[in-house]
């Protein structure tokens, strides 16, 4: 199908992007890599009046590690932090997790801030984002915020954003060296969206992991991670277990994907704990 009527905007600084969600409201919606976006305009799911595009935005770019923190600008693509060194050195598990996102095409357009903004629980990097324990900076007229990856989330492509702000950066700790990480997606074929993904992270007496598409939102369990804090890895699980809710579709029946979750989990935690010194 083809979209309905929109004007284009090609905005140069936040500043002015920001303005142009204030003024618009409702009928303005933002583009970042378009791959969310672009096709529910097509299908008419999505109908903006008004797209303001992202791509000159050059504040919303570069991946800064300085002071124990990470900071990677919305507008960043998967392909960048793939091939980001100090990135990769200072939290692998990003290049872990972005290499399993769709595939090349997809990961040199699609951004990092497109992928935790729109609340698909689908994508990849929200639950990662909640077991790293990130924030994302949100700005808009009234001024700059930070929101727990943790507590963004409130339902499938809802967000605690407000319409008027902008997703611009995530932030997160660096992991203490030494820490454990992996990320383990199990999908139909490449290009697809996970039917079951984990993402966990094992230190010296601590350990968080989130699980991705097996529920409205991702799922951060604080009981399984103090369980796997302990070394009891049936206890995290099934934590997990109790914790998720994944609905039938065509990547399969609740149960089915309820088993490929511990399936998943496990698998990821035993990665993740060789890994840890």
């Amino acid at each position: 199908m083809i979209p309905g009527v929109f004007e284009y905007h090609r905005p140069s600084t936040l500043a002015e992007a920001a303005g142009l969600l204030t003024r618009f409201g409702d009928d303005a919606r933002v583009l970042a890599g378009g791959h969310s976006l672009i096709p529910m305009m097509k299908l008419r799911v999505a109908n903006p009046e008004h797209l303001v595009d992202l791509q000159d935005v050059g504040e919303l770019r570069g991946i800064s590690i300085s002071g124990g923190e990470i900071s990677i600008g919305a507008m960043v693509t998967q392909h960048e932090m793939i091939e980001d060194e100090g990135l990769a050195a200072a939290a692998p598990i990003i290049r872990e997790a972005a290499l399993q996102i769709a595939d090349p095409q997809v990961r040199y357009v699609g951004t990092i801030g497109g992928n935790v903004a729109n609340g698909d629980p689908g994508n990849d990097m929200p639950g990662l984002m909640q077991c790293l324990d990130a924030a994302f900076e949100v700005s808009g007229e009234k001024g700059t915020r930070r929101i727990a990856a943790r507590e963004f989330y409130e339902g499938a492509f809802f967000t605690a954003r407000a319409d008027d702000e902008i997703l611009t950066r995530v932030v997160f700790a660096t992991p203490q060296a030494g820490t454990g990480y992996a990320y383990e997606k199990q999908k139909r074929k490449i290009g697809d969206y996970a039917t079951a993904a984990a993402a966990v992270m094992v230190g010296a007496g601590s350990a968080s992991i989130a699980m991705t598409n097996l529920g409205d939102t991702p799922v951060w369990s604080l009981e399984a991670n103090a369980a796997l804090a302990n070394g009891d890895v049936e206890g995290a699980v099934s934590a997990v277990m109790a914790a998720i809710a994944p609905a039938s579709d065509n990547r399969g029946p609740a149960e089915f994907k309820k088993h490929l979750a511990g399936v998943v989990l496990r698998r990821a935690i035993e990665r993740a704990q060789s890994r840890a010194n």
